[in-house]
This record gives C-alpha cells, structure tokens and sequence, in this order.
C-alpha cells in the first residue's frame, strides 16, 4: 500500500490504526505493550527479599515512521513520547522450585504527541496507560549465574480512541512471559553479560476486532563494574513480531532494533540505584495491526529505591 499526504478522511482513520499501538503502556512497544530497552543491564537478577520501587523516565524522539519494507513513509513524520512508569516489586522471602519467590505491579503514565504529514495532521494525548501485575517472578542464584523468569498481564485499562494515534491506551490486553540470565565473567563480578526476553500474547481489540500476533524481544547487556562502583556498558534490543495479526489488512510483521550505552551506580547503604542508557534504533519495519512502525532515539533514566 502507497501513502500519500493527501488521501482525505479514510486516509487520516487509516492512519490512526496504523500508529496507534506506538502510544500505548508502556509507549514505544513494537507489538505489544513492554517497553524495549527500559531495563538494560544486569536486569535478568531478580533483587534479594524486600520491597522496592522503581521509576522509568524515559524520552523517545521519533524520527520518522517506516513501512514493512523499511522505507520511511513520504513527508514529515516525527513525533516525541515521555513515559514515567512507577514500579512495585515485593521480593516475599519465599522460595518456590528452587528459586526466589516475588510479585510486582507496574503503572504508567504517558504524554504523546505526532506531527504527521500523512495524516495530513497532529495528534497528542497524556495520561495513565495500561496497568500490569505480575503474579510470579521466580529468581535462581548461582556462584556466577542468575536467571529470572516471570509472568504477568497488561490490562486494558487505559482510555483507548481508535481516531487518535497518539491514544495512551492500546484497547486490549496482553499476557507477558519473561525469562532471562547473567553469567559473571570471573570470579570478582567485575564483567557480565545477560540477556532479558519477553514473549507477549495478545488478546482481541475490541474496537477495531483485530488480535495482534505474538511477539518476542531480547534485551542484551555486556557491563563492567569499576573498583569505585559505576558500572558501565554497551546494551542493545531487538524486537520482533513473530505472528501476523488476525483480522489486519496486512500480513505484514513488525521489527526493531537499536543499540547504546549505559551508566549505573548503586548506594548500597542509602538502599538506592540510579541507572541511565541512550539507544539509536538503526533498523525498523512496519507490519500488522500498526501498519508503520516508529524509528527514533531514547533516553533512558531508572531509579530503583529499597524500601
């Protein structure tokens, strides 16, 4: 399919279709709701037994859109996303398969705004998005190794207006399933590497009667840990759609990768950490149920509090 500027009203509701899913909780999601790059490194370790509360701030310039080949759509098209996205996580102290037993919840809060020319148009939208809860995070311990895997739902819970592509709400729900690991180089934990996947399943879109297809993302980390104890390394994503969404006009499946570097410290006695990363997206395609899909630039900051 061809988009020009100028393709009247049908054109401006087939864009929203298009572009709505890029706003939804949390944004920048590439077929579904979980945010690529918003941990980073050392994220597949679960925390030690406790309550903590962790903040995503992050910034997401979008440089233009790109269609299922890769190409950018015709025209202007940029756009800026700003998520704050409060976390809740209770390590229980009690162990289920070997493994740490914990749950967690997370609330969104987003502020979206497109300018875009093939819609002839801007859109803009704030609010709070999608909640999630997370009933199981399982977290096994070795002498060099963690590995982590967790289940929860994103629930529709957030406004969703199928005329509006910068709408905060997706309209449907998604089941996440994570699993992940981090392997110490040497015997100091000074070096390590760990990747963090998630696999989403979707349900229908009630509005629009479209189920998007599952998919599935890898975070990777390699991170070094100086003698001082900042840590820092190079990070990177990439995100796929792995099913064709049911009832779309298009079979066509979304991707995203990206690369960039992050810088975290940790204040063990005042029970805080503050991680921050940049990433450059340098391959996007569009597919399925968005049609386009965002190409832009992140940062990313995370502050994780030990209460």
């Amino acid at each position: 399919m061809t988009f020009t500027p100028e393709f009247g009203n049908h054109g401006i509701r087939l864009a929203a279709v298009l572009v709505a899913g890029l706003a939804a909780t949390p944004a920048l999601a590439v077929n579904g709701h979980y945010v690529p790059g918003i941990e980073g490194l050392s994220a597949a370790a679960a925390p030690p037994e406790g309550l903590y509360y962790r903040a995503y701030l992050m910034r997401y310039d979008i440089d233009d859109f790109r269609d299922a080949k890769g190409d950018a759509a015709p025209g202007s098209n940029t756009g800026s996303v700003n998520a704050l996205a409060h976390r809740f996580i209770w390590m229980t102290g009690k162990t289920f398969l070997g493994a740490d037993y914990g749950v967690e919840a997370i609330i969104p809060m987003l502020d979206v705004e497109l300018d875009l020319d093939i819609a002839g148009q801007s859109f803009d939208d704030y609010g709070l998005g999608d909640v999630f809860v997370g009933p199981v995070i399982l977290g096994w311990h070795g002498e060099q190794w963690d590995a982590t895997f967790a289940a929860g739902h994103w629930f529709d819970t957030a406004d969703f207006d199928a005329a509006n592509p910068a709408s905060v709400g997706k309209g449907y729900g998604t089941t996440m399933l994570t699993l992940g690991g981090m392997w110490h180089l040497d015997a100091d934990k000074a070096w390590n590497v760990s990747a963090l996947s998630r696999y989403e399943i979707k349900t229908e879109q009630d509005v629009t009667g479209i189920t998007p297809g599952d998919s599935w993302l890898v975070e990777w980390g390699l991170g070094h840990r100086l003698e001082n104890g900042l840590e820092l390394g190079l990070v990177r994503y990439d995100a796929w759609q792995l099913e064709a969404d049911d009832g779309a006009p298009s079979t066509a499946k979304a991707e995203r990768h990206a690369i960039g570097a992050e810088a975290g410290y940790l204040w063990p006695m005042a029970g805080v950490m503050l991680k921050g990363a940049v990433y450059h997206e340098y391959d996007a395609q569009g597919g399925g149920l968005k049609g386009l899909e965002s190409e832009g630039d992140a940062i990313r900051l995370q502050l994780t509090k030990f209460l």
